[in-house]
């Protein structure tokens, strides 16, 4: 293995068994053992494991940014754009994963005070987003906001994240995408509030 490679291989087994277990539910012992290094030599690029979180979630964070500036760039509509963003959660579902900062909010009481600020953050961020397409979606007659566009987009979140709690353990993409669709149908232009 490649010394280059091995903080990214390290970041990518730590995310998926965060977002498979939980940040409680593995240890470097699980990581070193998968990767067939010393924990000694994990500390030496992770210098323990709230470092590591803090990474995992800041390189999550990083992806999921690149993703909206995607979407941003398309140029669709505020209504694709929505159903765009609810894919990115369709898609970890179908990897049988979970949103790594729905996950970790879970465990929010036990983690170190970093992670924390970086898990809100992250979800100020996604709201942010959210809001300024839905205003656009507003003023451009594509959407219908039964509130204000912040309320709409911590709904949105909320709802997406609920949802996928709900359809990973029993393994239904299907039901997630259909809570996704009415969650989204209800903002367009006609829909009963």
């Amino acid at each position: 293995m490649a010394e280059q490679d091995t903080p990214t291989r390290i970041l990518d087994i730590a995310e998926r068994l965060v977002q498979t277990r939980g940040y409680n539910g593995f240890s470097y012992a699980d990581i070193s053992s998968e990767l067939g290094v010393t924990k000694a030599s994990l500390h030496y690029h992770f210098a323990g494991k709230a470092e590591l979180g803090e990474a995992i979630i800041e390189r999550y964070a990083d992806r999921f940014r690149a993703r909206l500036a995607e979407i941003d760039a398309s140029g669709a509509d505020a209504p694709t754009r929505l159903e765009e963003y609810a894919e990115i959660y369709a898609g970890v579902l179908r990897e049988q994963r979970m949103c790594l900062c729905g996950m970790l909010a879970a465990e929010y009481e036990t983690l170190p005070g970093p992670m924390r600020e970086a898990i809100v953050r992250f979800f100020d961020e996604s709201e942010t987003w959210l809001a300024h397409v839905l205003e656009e979606g507003r003023d451009s007659g594509s959407l219908s906001l039964p509130g204000p566009a912040n309320e709409e987009a911590r709904a949105i979140v909320d709802g997406l994240e609920g949802a996928l709690l709900v359809a990973r353990p029993l393994g239904d993409v299907h039901r997630f995408e259909a809570t996704a669709a009415r969650l989204l149908a209800r903002l367009s232009p006609g829909a009963a509030a």
